[in-house]
């Protein structure tokens, strides 16, 4: 089930337009905060679907899990199935030997409970859950950023590695570069504690600046 982000828009984005003026006028251009939580996904599979994004465009990485989903009979495949896939028919779908190791040992340590339940994984914190699942192989602090954004729902999470979220900060603020990770993250303490929804408008100007419909103010 796909729902709404369980936010106070209103409450958001007052905070982020009094925090910017830029980010205000970014707000007041897109609208409500459109982030979107799966709360049905569980962690294995918001792993597994992060390291098929990465560095892929979003179609392209659709393209590959409907692959996947459609060679485990329809499904999302459990981490035994998934285990059990030949590593030709995974090549198939479209993931490099890279990601097969990487999604391979999710499943793997989903069976040996490094990678918690999703009941399990709604009592950690943001920290815990980065530094445990940061051990596996191929999952950076992006990948489980994008799994406590999108499948855990959290609210303060800004992905200052994203190259979305510099380049729509670059954009709004009209700069020559991006700003570096460390820059960006000083800057939005004052966005807490809506900074997922604060990545989420980034998004929207970089895409937005891409398709050259926005310029800055």
């Amino acid at each position: 089930m796909s729902s709404a982000i369980a936010l106070s828009d209103h409450a958001l984005r007052a905070h982020l337009s009094a925090a910017d003026p830029d980010l205000a006028a970014l707000v007041a251009r897109v609208g409500p905060c459109g982030l979107r939580v799966d709360a049905d996904r569980a962690p294995y599979e918001a792993l597994v679907n992060a390291i098929a994004h990465q560095q892929l465009h979003g179609r392209a990485a659709l393209a590959i899990l409907g692959r996947l989903v459609a060679l485990a009979g329809g499904a999302f495949p459990t981490p035994e199935a998934l285990l059990a896939l030949p590593e030709a028919d995974l090549r198939a779908c479209g993931l490099s030997g890279t990601k097969i190791r990487a999604i391979r040992g999710v499943a793997q340590a989903r069976l040996d409970g490094v990678i918690p339940s999703r009941h399990d994984a709604e009592s950690m914190t943001d920290e815990d859950l980065i530094a445990r699942l940061t051990t596996l192989r191929g999952v950076g602090r992006w990948t489980v950023e994008m799994l406590l954004i999108f499948s855990l729902g959290r609210t303060d999470i800004l992905p200052v590695d994203d190259f979305g979220v510099r380049e729509g900060w670059r954009v709004i603020k009209r700069l020559d570069t991006q700003p570096r990770a460390a820059e960006l993250a000083a800057i939005a303490r004052d966005w807490s504690p809506w900074r997922s929804a604060a990545a989420w408008y980034l998004w929207r100007a970089a895409e937005a600046a891409k398709a050259r419909q926005y310029v800055a103010p």
